[in-house]
């Protein structure tokens, strides 16, 4: 005899829990602390920082772009003005040092750089 492959309510909770634990470490944004131990551990931590933040500037630009056309209001403005994948790391240092007593350790580097891009291209 067999079993009926229906899952019971308790299995149903543990697939939900083990897919929202996934999709949580999947959209984990690496904090101001995490991204400093990532650039002391490696031989080419530096190199590793850079590229990161240029996906993460790159990123932050995508996503404001989404929300401009779902009907936000523009806060980041190039009008012309260069934005090149060198100046990822510089505008963030900037950024740090401008408002270093606003951000903490645990801080997503995602939330310095769109600061930065707001504060260097307003509209």
């Amino acid at each position: 005899m067999q079993r009926d492959p229906v899952p019971t309510p308790l299995s149903r909770m543990l697939v939900l829990a083990l897919a929202s634990a996934l999709f949580t470490s999947a959209a984990h944004s690496m904090s101001l602390r995490e991204l400093k131990a990532l650039e002391k551990s490696h031989k080419q931590g530096d190199n590793y920082v850079h590229y990161y933040l240029v996906g993460v500037m790159e990123g932050a630009l995508e996503a404001h772009m989404q929300d401009v056309r779902n009907g936000a209001p523009a806060r980041i403005c190039l009008k012309g003005r260069p934005l090149e994948p060198h100046m990822a790391q510089s505008l963030f240092d900037a950024e740090r040092l401008r408002n270093a007593e606003l951000y903490e350790a645990d801080m997503p580097v995602q939330l310095v750089l769109t600061h930065a891009l707001t504060h260097t291209y307003p509209c």
